[in-house]
């Protein structure tokens, strides 16, 4: 079993967790760690195969949209570290309160200063489904504690395993600096070694002591906060199908027609608040898809490819 050098909870900012890897042949079938296992890979596989995150996986991801699912990211992580603040110092969760090597709060600041610039806070706000989410986080923290423990080990295991594919899919799909601005969530800095860190994070787990019925509470609102998770995708999932092929380096998103522009405040903001004309090519290939231009164009060619025929008649 992992065991640590120097722990960093209860909020000692200046310390880092070190910790080694050792043999752990002690798991049980009740085990926590063993009971979410198995008790979410159900939502786990449902959550990997929703449309947002297929896409996702073979890089068809719009940079406007990677924005939005930052935003959303940037009011979960906000929600979940604040309760775990406030339950830093409660037995049913202060084992697992690692600030140092997980909060990822300030790492999406930063994402969102690159994508939005420094007045970011004025042009996101909180989506529906995200909303949801928040208020779930809110409501277990300050009033059923002993299931935060759900909610941290759906978001933070998943982002040091499968958090790590999509920050190499994003950075190459929406070609990002390789100095990793735009994708500072998915980097762990104090994190030195994942699969460890996790081994420890789940021996923190099954030593809290719990009841079997405790046990239970977690994993189903485990599932929960799976569901939530897939609330987002699907939303953010209907956003992207309003948006078509956009200019990667600073130009706007073009929307196809489908569905109404003004139900989407995000796309809507994003709009309003461009300023300058752009990039020319961009702006007369834009309008040029519009179906009324083209109409025009048409009529052009052919009163042109008339005048000749009759010219060389």
């Amino acid at each position: 079993m992992p065991s640590a050098m120097e722990g960093s909870e209860g909020g000692e900012e200046g310390e880092i967790l070190r910790y080694e890897e050792t043999e752990d042949n002690s798991v049980s079938p009740t085990d926590l760690s063993e009971l979410l296992k198995e008790g979410t890979k159900e939502s786990h596989d449902r959550a990997e195969n929703t449309q947002f995150v297929k896409d996702f996986l073979k890089g068809r991801i719009k940079k406007e949209l990677f924005k939005l699912a930052t935003v959303a990211l940037y009011f979960t992580y906000s929600a979940l570290e604040e309760e775990m603040d406030r339950n830093k110092d409660n037995p049913v969760f202060a084992p697992l309160y690692f600030p140092v090597e997980l909060h990822r709060r300030e790492a999406l600041v930063k994402d969102l200063n690159y994508f939005y610039g420094e007045d970011w806070k004025e042009k996101i706000q909180c989506s529906e489904a995200t909303q949801h989410y928040v208020d779930r986080i809110h409501h277990v923290g300050q009033h059923e504690p002993e299931l935060l423990v759900a909610h941290a080990y759906t978001r933070y295991m998943g982002d040091l395993s499968g958090g790590q594919v999509l920050k190499k899919v994003a950075q190459r799909a929406l070609k990002l600096p390789s100095t990793e601005e735009g994708i500072q969530f998915y980097v762990f800095d104090n994190v030195s070694n994942a699969q460890q860190f996790k081994q420890l994070y789940r021996a923190r787990m099954n030593a809290l002591d719990l009841d079997k019925n405790t046990k239970e509470r977690i994993v189903e609102e485990a599932n929960r906060a799976f569901r939530f998770n897939m609330q987002v995708f699907d939303e953010l999932d209907k956003i992207g199908r309003t948006l078509t092929e956009e200019a990667q380096g600073g130009g706007f998103p073009v929307h196809d027609g489908k569905g109404d522009i003004r139900k989407c405040p995000y796309y809507a903001d994003k709009l309003a608040g461009e300023v300058g004309p752009g990039c020319p090519y961009h702006a007369a290939v834009a309008l040029a898809k519009q179906p009324l231009v083209q109409l025009l164009l048409a009529t052009c060619v052919a009163v042109v490819a008339g005048a000749a025929a009759w010219y060389l008649l």
